[in-house]
């Protein structure tokens, strides 16, 4: 795929050098917006605007939603007023919402500017609405009827404001104070008789959301439920819009992306990595690293306290490392699982004793199977002492046991009190389980061997 990219961006620009303007435009007429999107990003900035003004009216407008928002931006001051004004009118509210939340103020100023009173009016309405709530990704262009409609008046209501709305698969029936009272599929329409209401072939048990529940929850059930299209309604269940699945795919990615850098201790930035400067990654970075520097001074102390141990049998200064990595690996693997069972809904707080207890046979399957070939290796092949190999052994039980039990319960106790889980991935888990790691090891030299 990256080949034919490639192939077809170098193909663009030579027809721009030639200037044969008119064959460049059959070939893009031809393409998705998404893929004109993403060969546009290959050029520079100053053939990108000349690119753009071939496309018609409505592809010019799908394309410009998929373009990342720096090339937007660059656009937008590229256009005339003329320009920007058939692009505002062709975006569906959602993504005119998006567009106004990333572009700087001096940019929104000029979009505003342009839309029509009401479409303005509309921007600032969801603009209201809390961050990362249904109301925020919400568009209000959806299809509703009337439940004394007939199927036939129905289908013509449908293709004389349809061409206006992000989805028509779907259709919402509301009652004369707008409250949602059931929703029909297209199918259901052309498959019913022409005299038959609506309020007879419509589906009254509509599942939807309200504009405050929280975008990730809302994604899912997209997911639970196969829908399409989910309804929005306020306080009263009156119907204020519709979540469609290409939005809420674009949730669950983001979603998915902000989970993966917290797990590994990153300040969450929503520009891809190519986009990002040096100074905007250092600084996504380095509190988590000092944190975690610092944090780690524990496991120094640990060290620095035990020295005249370690000192008195060199030997246990050798399996520290493989200690440590065992027991922050066997957390790790907990608490990664816990997190991802955490952000499905599998798993919930009255759940932690069930976990603990299915964590606990876990650890202690895979203490006990790596002691055994631990213990082989150490007599057989390092021919370490058998009480040193006991020593290590058991710690290695122990760590893996701690572990596993600190991986499942942080995720979980943070998700109560607030936190996200995925703060309380690898990183973190590692840093206490090493400590507890050397605690165990320790102790057990102490027993085992009397230093």
């Amino acid at each position: 795929m990256a080949e034919i990219t490639t192939t077809v961006t170098q193909t663009l620009e030579a027809l721009l050098d030639s200037k044969k303007y008119g064959t460049l435009k059959d070939i893009l007429v031809t393409l998705n917006g998404a893929d004109i999107a993403a060969l546009l990003s290959e050029l520079p900035h100053n053939r990108i605007s000349l690119l753009f003004r071939l496309l018609p009216k409505e592809l010019a407008a799908e394309t410009f939603v998929e373009m990342e928002p720096d090339v937007q931006e660059d656009l937008i001051r590229s256009f005339s007023d003329s320009e920007l004004k058939e692009i505002v009118d062709e975006l569906y509210m959602d993504d005119a919402v998006d567009l106004v939340e990333e572009m700087p103020s001096n940019v929104v100023k000029r979009i505003l500017a342009q839309a029509e009173p009401e479409t303005r009016r509309l921007i600032n309405e969801m603009l209201k609405y809390p961050e990362d709530s249904a109301g925020s990704i919400m568009t209000t262009e959806y299809v509703e009827l009337r439940p004394d409609m007939t199927t036939e008046d129905a289908i013509k209501h449908i293709r004389r404001t349809g061409i206006d709305k992000e989805t028509v698969n779907v259709c919402y029936i509301t009652d004369e104070r707008r409250r949602l009272i059931g929703a029909v599929s297209i199918r259901s329409l052309i498959l019913a008789p022409e005299d038959n209401t609506m309020d007879q072939i419509m589906e009254p048990n509509v599942i939807s959301v309200t504009t405050q529940e929280d975008q990730e929850s809302v994604a899912e059930c997209f997911a639970k439920y196969d829908f399409t299209a989910l309804p929005v309604v306020d306080g009263e269940g009156r119907l204020v819009g519709i979540v469609t699945v290409d939005d809420a795919i674009d949730v669950l990615t983001d979603e998915a992306t902000e989970d993966m850098e917290k797990m590994a201790a990153i300040t969450p930035s929503d520009k891809p990595y190519l986009k990002l400067s040096v100074w905007s990654i250092f600084k996504s970075r380095i509190p988590w690293l000092l944190l975690l520097m610092v944090s780690a001074t524990f496991t120094g102390s640990i060290l620095t306290h035990f020295e005249g141990a370690l000192a008195s049998c060199i030997v246990l200064v050798s399996f520290v490392p493989m200690l440590m990595d065992t027991g922050g690996n066997s957390g790790g693997q907990a608490s990664v699982t816990i997190i991802r069972g955490l952000s499905l809904h599998e798993i919930e707080f009255s759940d932690i004793f069930r976990v603990i207890w299915k964590e606990v046979r876990v650890a202690v399957l895979c203490g006990v199977a790596l002691a055994v070939v631990n213990f082989a290796k150490l007599m057989l092949i390092n021919h370490v002492g058998f009480s040193v190999s006991l020593v290590v052994c058991l710690t290695l039980v122990a760590t893996v046991f701690t572990a596993k039990v600190v991986g499942c319960t942080l995720p979980i106790l943070a998700k109560k009190i607030g936190f996200d889980p995925a703060v309380m991935a690898s990183p973190f888990i590692t840093t206490i389980v090493d400590a507890l790691s050397l605690l165990i090891y320790f102790a057990f030299a102490r027993m085992l061997l009397g230093l």
